[in-house]
Formats: structure tokens, C-alpha cells, sequence
């Protein structure tokens, strides 16, 4: 559905025309000549941003923007004025308007200026809504109602009841062990024991004892007999946490483990059952390694009956602001501290980093500012300064889904014209970005009759005030 745009302009033909722009951008407007009719719209609607005029006779702009901010606390004005002064700009922030435009209103940056306060909009909307709802969530949960967590749900419900051996693969950070814990929550294992183990951490002449156990006197500090910790899990599940770093000869033992659904302890000649669900988490992807002869292909098979791929952080984005607000709360509760507010500004900045370490670094993070914040609200100044200053170096392209499959070519034809278009045709700059050398690129626009003067002009929407 599209946002919703309440234009004001007393010029009639001033508001079709930002009307129409409008609604080229894809935004569904909403136009009005009186300022009072705007305040009566407010009340019998909802909105994602006003758009107004500051000189009307009926009403000017700036008491429209205070008295629609006091009525509609959260949603975003943008003034535009044909006599721009610094006297009006401070008066405009004054009054709560969110951005000032002059005119001749230019269509490029009218659908920055737009695009940025309905963005704006919904981060506060969102922010707000979290913070009503976050102290529903329980700690060690999996948080997130983004596609590719709703799938790795389904999956966990699906594979829950059964004893399947589950693969957990994902980069790092990303919650592996979380989905192994969610797995045996919902099992008919639940009440037995949950063991993991980082097969990563444990030295390898110590890896075979901390899962099968050993005998006394198996080796030097072999004082007493151990059981192992697939002996330790019986009844529950054992998670096998980065299975891709065990050495081969490790992983030999442990396929005949799965295979006779026995170990045998260090320095004993006695096999012992076991009864465990065989869960394993891998940062790697084992398919190549097996591939590579770097991970038993046997051993391959035997663990991925079913397998799970964990998102990083970065493709499941809307689910980025409910989980820091997850780990707000939870750092509140642990410190005795208030819950702070997490503001548009914080959440913009949150939203558009990459974040390398995934759901871990958000949390870690979040620990940080709650560490940090003097204030009820956490300020720019609070984060880290490689989120601070983070500006994502890449376009977002809308992709129309009625367009036709089309070669490789002719898609980088399009992206490359696409991204010199976002950048007014700065040849340089263009070159950057698509880490191009400039007579590359050159080459490539003449091979598609790409001529300075035929690019697609940004076009000034001449919306001067009467």
C-alpha cells in the first residue's frame, strides 16, 4: 500500500502539480487548498507526511506545521516557501517541521526530502511499537517476524518432533546455537539435558575425551573415570558447535559414534550406548570442505539430513530495530537501569550498517550505549564511531516485477545507466562506484549510444508561489 501525502498549497494548480509528482514517485497524495481542511483530513485519517505551502492567506504553513505536529505528534512536515530566509528555516525547525524546501521546487530533491521523512516516519512508528511490546519477548527467544526468519521457524517446527540429525549452518554471530536451543525447546527432549560443545575451542587431543569420555589412568591427569558428554546428554541433545573445524581423524571416530549409536571412552575396550539427538552448527559451508577433502563427506551426510541456514543480520534487516530493542531491555533488566528510548536518528543509523558480526555485534552494541548513555534517550554520540559515521557505499535499484527476464549484458547495461542517472551523469564518481576505471566505462557507454545530452534529465518542477 502506498504512503499517504497530505499536500497543501493554496495555489490549486501548485497543488495538482506537486499532487502529480507526487504520485509519480509512487507515494498516494492527498491535496487540499485549505489549511483548515488539512486539519479536519488529520483527524479522519492516517498519514506518513504533510506536505505545505508557508505562504497561504487562510492559515500560513508554520502554524499549520504547529498546530499538525501538536495534533499528530509523530508525523514529519515539510514547508516549502518561495522566500527563503534563515529567520524562516529556525522558525520552521522551531516549530517542529522536519525538512524546508524552496522553490522552484527541483523533482530530485523533492523525492529525497519525501523519501527520507516517510522513511523517518516509520522508523519512529516502528520504534515506538517496539517499546510497547518488547517486554513480551523472553530472553533467549528467537527474534524476528522477517521472511528468512519465519522460514527458519517453519523448519524448527517441522524438524522439532522427530530425532533427524539437523546441520545449522550460518557466518558467524548469527545465532546458530539459539536455533539449536529452540530446536530441542520444542522437541519431545525438552526436559531431558541440552549439552553443546565448540568442537573449535577444545584442543584436539582433548576433543575425543570431552565427547566419549575416558577410562582412569587413560592418560597422564586421567585420575578418575569421565563419562563424555554424549553419555552426559542421554535422554536430551547434543550440539556439536562449529563441527567444521574438528580435525579428520576426529571426525572418523565420531561418524562410527553415529553410525553404532555407541562410544567408547578413552583408554577403554567397553562400548557404551547412548541416546542423544545429534544437532551440529558450522560457520563453514561443508559441502565445498567436503568437496575439497577438508570434512568427511560420509561424516557430511550422516549430519545434514535436515539442514538450516541461519540469515546474517544483513539479509533479515526489519528485524534489526526489534532486536535491539530486545537487547535494550534486556541490558536494563541485568544493570537496574531505565529503559532508554531509541530515536529516529539512532534507528537510521542502525538500519543502514552492514554489521560484519551479525546479531552478536548488535547486542554487543547495544551493551555498549546502555553502558554509555547519561540520558533517558541514547544519543549519535553513544555508538560506535565506525556505525556513526557508516554511509553505505551501494543503490538501492527497485526492480519492477512485471519487467521480462532479461540477458546479463543488458542487466548491466540498465544498472550501469541506472547508477549514472542517480548521479546526474558524473562520469567519475559513477566509475567509483561501480568499481569501474573510467575508460572502461567510457567504453561500455559508447558500445550503448549513451550520449551526455540524452540522458534522462531529473526535470525542475517550476512550482513558484503566486
Amino acid at each position: 500500500m502506498a504512503n499517504k501525502v497530505l499536500v497543501i498549497d493554496d495555489d490549486a494548480d501548485q497543488c495538482a502539480l506537486i499532487g502529480s509528482l507526487l504520485g509519480r514517485l509512487g507515494y498516494a497524495a492527498q491535496t487540499t487548498t485549505s489549511p483548515n481542511e488539512a486539519l479536519r483530513l488529520l483527524e479522519q485519517a492516517s498519514y506518513s507526511l504533510i506536505l505545505t505551502d508557508v505562504e497561504m492567506d487562510e492559515m500560513s504553513g508554520l502554524s499549520l506545521c504547529e498546530r499538525a505536529v501538536r495534533l499528530v505528534p509523530d508525523i514529519p512536515v515539510v514547508l516549502v516557501t518561495a522566500r527563503a530566509s534563515l529567520e524562516t528555516a529556525v522558525t520552521a525547525m522551531r516549530v517542529g517541521a522536519y525538512d524546508f524546501l524552496t522553490k522552484p521546487l527541483d523533482a530530485k530533491l523533492l523525492g529525497l526530502s519525501v523519501a527520507r521523512a516517510v522513511q523517518h516516519y516509520h522508523l519512529t512508528s516502528e520504534v515506538k511499537k517496539l517499546r510497547d511490546h518488547v517486554h513480551l519477548e523472553t530472553n533467549g527467544s528467537l527474534i524476528g517476524d522477517s521472511a528468512p526468519m519465519k522460514r527458519v521457524k517453519d523448519l524448527i517446527e517441522r524438524v522439532a518432533d522427530s530425532d533427524a540429525s539437523v546441520l545449522i549452518q550460518g557466518e558467524t554471530g548469527t545465532g546458530k546455537e539459539l536455533v539449536a536451543r529452540a530446536i530441542h525447546a520444542a522437541s519431545a527432549r525438552k526436559s531431558g539435558p541440552f549439552v553443546a560443545i565448540n568442537c573449535a575451542a577444545v584442543p584436539a587431543n582433548l576433543l575425543e575425551s570431552e565427547l566419549f569420555g575416558h577410562a582412569r589412568g587413560a592418560f597422564t591427569d586421567a585420575k578418575t573415570q569421565r563419562s563424555g558428554l554424549f553419555v552426559e546428554a542421554t535422554g536430551g541433545t547434543l550440539l556439536l558447535d562449529e563441527i567444521g573445524d574438528m580435525p579428520l581423524d576426529m571426525q572418523s571416530k565420531l561418524l562410527r559414534a553415529l553410525q553404532e549409536r555407541t562410544v567408547r571412552p578413552v583408554g577403554s575396550n567397553q562400548d557404551v550406548p547412548f541416546d542423544v539427538r545429534i544437532l551440529a552448527a558450522t560457520h563453514r559451508d561443508l559441502e565445498t570442505e567436503s568437496g575439497q577433502q577438508r570434512f568427511r563427506e560420509d561424516l557430511y551426510y550422516r549430519i545434514n539430513v535436515v539442514r538450516i541456514d541461519v540469515p546474517a543480520l544483513r539479509e533479515r534487516s526489519s528485524d534489526i530495530l526489534k532486536l535491539a530493542m530486545h537487547f535494550l531491555n534486556e541490558c536494563s533488566r541485568r544493570s537496574d537501569r531505565p529503559f532508554p528510548g531509541l530515536s529516529s536518528q539512532i534507528a537510521e543509523r542502525l538500519m543502514s550498517y552492514d554489521w560484519p558480526g551479525n546479531v552478536r555485534e548488535l547486542e554487543n552494541c547495544m551493551e555498549r550505549v546502555m553502558t554509555l548513555a547519561r540520558f533517558d534517550q541514547i544519543l549519535l554520540e553513544d555508538l560506535p564511531e565506525k556505525i556513526r559515521s557508516h554511509r553505505p557505499n551501494r543503490f538501492a535499484l527497485s526492480v519492477d516485477q512485471t519487467e521480462d527476464i532479461v540477458t546479463l549484458d543488458e542487466f548491466e547495461r540498465r544498472y550501469v545507466l541506472r547508477v549514472l542517472k542517480l548521479l546526474d551523469g558524473n562520469k567519475s564518481r559513477a566509475a567509483q562506484l561501480l568499481d569501474l576505471d573510467r575508460r572502461t566505462l567510457y567504453r561500455k557507454l559508447d558500445g550503448y549510444g549513451y550520449r551526455q545530452g540524452s540522458r534522462t534529465n531529473a526535470g525542475t518542477a517550476d512550482a513558484s508561489s503566486s
